[in-house]
This record gives structure tokens, C-alpha cells and sequence, in this order.
């Protein structure tokens, strides 16, 4: 393997690093995933199965890190089977579909694990669905453009 090969393994790396060290620090309501953010950049990398894969690995990482709540396992396998699939369509160099697909995928996520968890019910699951899971999904949009964008030299694996 190469150096440039290895780099895009580099960046999810960090980014499965940020997510448990930096994510925990700043405890916002609407904060950033970074776990999701690493599993959609390497999923459009990736054939439909291994990213499924990935995303059950990922998952079941972070259900057994949590205590109360066992979701993000089913959550993680699907949206990273989606993002593969539809991989065709983001590989574009586009800012705003980046940004899009970012949003789409952890609020895909959100809603499967709020789902699945059944631990919010009623009204406030509806609260949670339609008012904090889009602030949530914009924020780690706004913070996956800023990685695209800071990490692109690492993301590139075409030849200079």
C-alpha cells in the first residue's frame, strides 16, 4: 500500500478520534457526529456490502459504548449501505450535494435510531424528529463540509 492509498484510512481514523474525544468536550444539544461523518466518507468509497458492513461494525461499536440506548447498530448499517448506493450521485465535486448527503445521512440516522431505541415517545418524539434531528443533521453537515474541505489533500486518491 501507498502513502496515498493509506491517507483516506488516515481521515477516518481522525475522525472516529474526534468523535470520542472532542464530541464528549463540547456537549451541545445539536452536536456534531463525527463517527457518521468518517462512515459516509468511507462508504462512498466502498461497495453497498462492506459499507453495510462498516456501518454494522461502526454501530456496534457505539451501542456497546452506550449504556441506555441500543440503535445505532441497524441506524449505522443502512445509512452506510445507502450512502454506497448511492455514491454515483455525491461523487460529484458539488459543495451543496456534499451537504445535502450529509444532512440526509444523520437524519436518516436520527430517525431510525429514535425509532428503534424507543426510548422518546409522543409528542416528544416528534419534537425530537422534525425540530432537533435537522438542527442536529445541519450542524454535522456544516462540520462534513468543513472536513471535505480541510481534509481533501487526505481524501484525494486520484494521481496528481
Amino acid at each position: 500500500m501507498t502513502w496515498r492509498s493509506l491517507r483516506p484510512i488516515l481521515a477516518f481514523i481522525i475522525l472516529v478520534v474526534l468523535h470520542y474525544t472532542l464530541r464528549p468536550v463540547l456537549e451541545w444539544r445539536t452536536s456534531i457526529d463525527f463517527l457518521l461523518i468518517a462512515l459516509l466518507l468511507a462508504a462512498v468509497r466502498m461497495r453497498p456490502g462492506a459499507a453495510a458492513v462498516l456501518g454494522f461494525t461502526m454501530g456496534l461499536v457505539a451501542d456497546s459504548l452506550s449504556v441506555g440506548a441500543f440503535g445505532a447498530t441497524l441506524a449505522m448499517t443502512v445509512v452506510g449501505f445507502t450512502a454506497s448506493w448511492l455514491r454515483a450521485v455525491v461523487f460529484a465535486e458539488n459543495l451543496v450535494l456534499h451537504a445535502a448527503f450529509f444532512f440526509a445521512g444523520k437524519w436518516l440516522f436520527d430517525i431510525i435510531f429514535l425509532l428503534v431505541e424507543r426510548r422518546v415517545r409522543g409528542l416528544d418524539l416528534v419534537f425530537q424528529l422534525l425540530i432537533w434531528s435537522p438542527l442536529t443533521a445541519m450542524v454535522t453537515a456544516l462540520a462534513g463540509l468543513l472536513v471535505l474541505i480541510i481534509m481533501r489533500p487526505m481524501l484525494d486518491t486520484q494521481p496528481a
